[in-house]
C-alpha cells in the first residue's frame, strides 16, 4: 500500500511539475489574443487536479478485475448514460467538427448529423444482448457461441487497431491544445497528454475513467451551450446574421454550404454515411460500457441518456462553427495570411472562446476540452489494455488460471505501452483533422468487430471459422485501403494521388466481411457434414 501510495504521488508530481513550471509562461508562439494568459493556465491546472483526485479516490474502490474493468457493474443507467455521452462529445466533437465547419463549411454538419445517429442504433442491434452476454469485453460475448482461443486471439487485435487509430485523433487534439495554451513544443505536449492518461487507468480503473467522463460531460455541455448563447448574443440573437456572416468570410462563400464530401460521388456518400451510422455499434471502449451497468435494463437506460446529450451538444456545433467563422474569421489574431487558423484547424473553437469572453472563458473551454480528451483517451486506453490482458493473457495465455492482481498487472503494463505508442502515432499524425481522423477508426469497427457482434447474436449459422476469416479479411481490407487511400497515401504520405480513391472505404471493406463470414461459415458446414458422412460410412 505505502508504496502504490508513493507511485501514484511521483507520477502526480512528475506529471504537473512542468505546468506548473510553465504557468507564467507565454502562450504559444501565436497566442489567441497574445500574452501570457494566467487565468487559463490556473483553470486548467484547476481541472487537471480535479481529475488527479477522482483517480485518487477510484484507486481507493479498484481491488478487483471486476472494478478495475467494469467498475463492479454498479453504475446505474443515467450516470453510465453521461459517461457514455462523455466517450462522444469528445475532441472529435467541440474541436474537431468546429473546425471542419470553420474550413468547409456544411461538411462538418454531415460528420455531426452522423455520429449523433449511430448511438440509438446501438441499443437497437446490440446493447441489451451484449449485457447479457458478456462481462469484461466484446471477446467474452463471441466467445458464448464460438471457440473461445482463436476469437480471442483476433478480437483483441481488432481491439487494438480500433484503439491505437482512434487514440491518434484524441492524441493530435489535446497535444494541440497544450502547446496552444501553454507554448509546449508539440513533442513535449503529448508526452503530457501520456503521462496523464496513463496515470488515470493505470491507478483509476474503469470507477475513475466513468467519474471523469461524466464530469467533464457536464462541464463540456455546460461550456458549449455558454458559447452559443454568446455567440448567438453577439449576432443580436439572430442565426440568420452568423451565417451571413460566415458566408461574406469564407473563401467559397456561398458554396461552403454545399457539402463537399458528395463531390466523390455516390459511392463515396453511401460510404461515408454507413461509416458514421453504424461504427460506432463496433467500437470497443463504447461496448465496454454496457458491462458496467447492473442488468440489460439499465443498458437500455444508459443509450437514452446518452442519446439525449450527444444529439444535444451535437446541435449546438452547428451555432459553434458558423459562429467560430464568423467570429474570428479573418481577423489576424486568430488566422494567418492564407486563412488558416493560427495553432491548427483544431483550435477555432479555443480562438472563438477568447474572441467572445477573452482569457477567462478560453481558459475554462481549453481545460474543459483537456479534460475531455483525457477521458476519452482513458476509456481508450482501458479498452486497448484489457484485451491485452484479459483476452490474451488470462483466458489464451494462462488459460483463466491467472490470478486477479497478475491480470491487473498486465494490463497495466499494456497502458503503458499503449501510452506510449500514442504518443508517437500523435507526433506522426499532428496535422490532421481529429474528427476526420476519428471516421477512419469507425470505418476499421465497421469492417471487423461489428461483423461479427451481429451474425454472433442474430445468425445461428456462424462458424469460428467463417468469424475470423470475415473479421480478418474485413480488417485487412479496411487498413490496406485506407493506407492506400487519401488519408495516409496522399496527406501522411505526401504522394500527389490516391490509390484507393474512396474514403472512408467502409462500402467495400464492410459487405467483405459480411460475404466471407458468410461464405466461409457455409462452406465449412458443409465440409463438416460431409466429412461425417464420409466416417459413419467407413464404420459401416
Amino acid at each position: 500500500m505505502n508504496a502504490g501510495k508513493t507511485a501514484k504521488i511521483a507520477t502526480t508530481l512528475a506529471v504537473l511539475l512542468p505546468v506548473l513550471v510553465t504557468g507564467t509562461s507565454a502562450l504559444a508562439a501565436e497566442p489567441a489574443g497574445g500574452g501570457a494568459n494566467a487565468t487559463a493556465i490556473s483553470l486548467f491546472v484547476a481541472i487537471v487536479l480535479v481529475t488527479l483526485g477522482i483517480t485518487a479516490w477510484a484507486a481507493k474502490r479498484t481491488r478487483s478485475t471486476s472494478d478495475f474493468y467494469a467498475a463492479g457493474g454498479q453504475i446505474s443507467g443515467f450516470q453510465n448514460g453521461i459517461a457514455l455521452a462523455g466517450d462522444f462529445i469528445s475532441a472529435g466533437a467541440l474541436l474537431g467538427l468546429a473546425g471542419l465547419v470553420f474550413a468547409s463549411g456544411f461538411d462538418g454538419l454531415i460528420f455531426a448529423v452522423g455520429y449523433s445517429t449511430g448511438l440509438p442504433l446501438v441499443v437497437f442491434l446490440v446493447a441489451e444482448r451484449l449485457r447479457r452476454l458478456g462481462r469484461f469485453t466484446i471477446a467474452d460475448v463471441l466467445a458464448t457461441r464460438l471457440d473461445e482461443r482463436p476469437i480471442r486471439i483476433f478480437t483483441a487485435f481488432a481491439t487494438l487497431v480500433i484503439v491505437v487509430f482512434y487514440l491518434i485523433a484524441q492524441m493530435v487534439g489535446a497535444g494541440q491544445l497544450i502547446r496552444l495554451l501553454f507554448g509546449f513544443d508539440y513533442i513535449y505536449a503529448q508526452l503530457l497528454v501520456g503521462a496523464l492518461m496513463i496515470c488515470y487507468v493505470v491507478f483509476g480503473g474503469m470507477m475513475a475513467t466513468t467519474w471523469v467522463q461524466i464530469i467533464k460531460a457536464a462541464m463540456l455541455i455546460g461550456a458549449g451551450l455558454i458559447m452559443t448563447i454568446a455567440v448567438l448574443a453577439h449576432f443580436g440573437f439572430s442565426y440568420d446574421a452568423v451565417i451571413a456572416r460566415a458566408i461574406a468570410v469564407h473563401p467559397r462563400h456561398e458554396a461552403m454550404m454545399s457539402p463537399q464530401v458528395f463531390s466523390g460521388g455516390t459511392l463515396q456518400t453511401i460510404s461515408l454515411g454507413l461509416t458514421l451510422m453504424l461504427g460506432t455499434a463496433g467500437l470497443p471502449h463504447v461496448l465496454m460500457r454496457f458491462f458496467t451497468v447492473p442488468d440489460a435494463r439499465a443498458a437500455r437506460v444508459s443509450v437514452f441518456w446518452g442519446t439525449l446529450c450527444v444529439s444535444g451538444f451535437f446541435a449546438l456545433i452547428f451555432v459553434l462553427g458558423f459562429g467560430a467563422l464568423a467570429i474570428i474569421g479573418g481577423d489576424p489574431s486568430y488566422v494567418d495570411a492564407n486563412g488558416a487558423v493560427r495553432g491548427g484547424g483544431n483550435m477555432a473553437t479555443i480562438h472563438l472562446a477568447h474572441a467572445l469572453g477573452g482569457n477567462p472563458l478560453m481558459g475554462i473551454v481549453s481545460a474543459v476540452s483537456f479534460a475531455t480528451i483525457l477521458a476519452v483517451v482513458a476509456g481508450l486506453t482501458l479498452a486497448g489494455a484489457s484485451s491485452v490482458s484479459h483476452d490474451l493473457y488470462a483466458r489464451i495465455l494462462r488459460r483463466g488460471r491467472s490470478s486477479e492482481a497478475s491480470e491487473i498487472m498486465i494490463s497495466r503494463f499494456a497502458t503503458v505501452g499503449l501510452g506510449l505508442l500514442s504518443v508517437a502515432l500523435g507526433i506522426v499524425f499532428q496535422t490532421q483533422n481529429v474528427a476526420y481522423m476519428i471516421s477512419l477508426a469507425y470505418a476499421i469497427a465497421c469492417s471487423s468487430t461489428l461483423p461479427l457482434l451481429l451474425l454472433t447474436l442474430y445468425w445461428g449459422g456462424l462458424t469460428t471459422r467463417g468469424a475470423i476469416s470475415g473479421g480478418m479479411v474485413g480488417l485487412g481490407a479496411a487498413v490496406i485501403l485506407t493506407v492506400l487511400g487519401p488519408p495516409v497515401w496522399v496527406k501522411v504520405l505526401g504522394n500527389a494521388a490516391p490509390i484507393f480513391p474512396i474514403d472512408p472505404p467502409t462500402i467495400v471493406s464492410m459487405p467483405l466481411a459480411f460475404f466471407t463470414a458468410w461464405f466461409v461459415s457455409v462452406m465449412s458446414r458443409r465440409t463438416e457434414q460431409v466429412s461425417m458422412a464420409t466416417g459413419l460410412e467407413a464404420a459401416e
